[in-house]
């Protein structure tokens, strides 16, 4: 386990503040894990339903990337799609990451 650490912020308010989290997990493993409500990730994270839509927040779009090809042709499926729509599934937590802060898109 590595020292760092990710917040989520629900479509509630709540904000869960993941830790403790393995490096190279999926930042949609590590939100299901802590019961982020919202993360449901229904493929199992194979970037193949965006079930896991989240907005990054804009200090980190940078060091997050940005969506391939198919993970963007999956957020042209999404109505509330905006320019800092990423699927968790797709971004990989590393120390690089310590503090990352994402807000979980709405379900429907």
């Amino acid at each position: 386990m590595a020292d760092f650490k990710v917040t989520c912020i629900q479509a509630d308010g709540v904000v869960k503040m993941l830790e403790n989290i393995e490096p190279g997990r999926s930042l949609m493993e590590a939100a299901r894990a802590n019961n982020v409500a919202g993360i449901h990730g229904d493929c199992g994270g194979t970037c193949a339903c965006a079930t896991c839509h989240v907005y990054v927040d804009p200090a980190w779009v940078a060091a997050t990337g940005s969506p391939d090809d198919i993970e963007d042709a999956l957020l042209d499926m999404v109505d509330s799609r905006q320019s800092n729509s990423r699927l968790s599934c797709q971004i990989k937590l590393g120390p690089e990451l310590d503090g990352l802060k994402v807000t979980v898109g709405p379900t429907s």
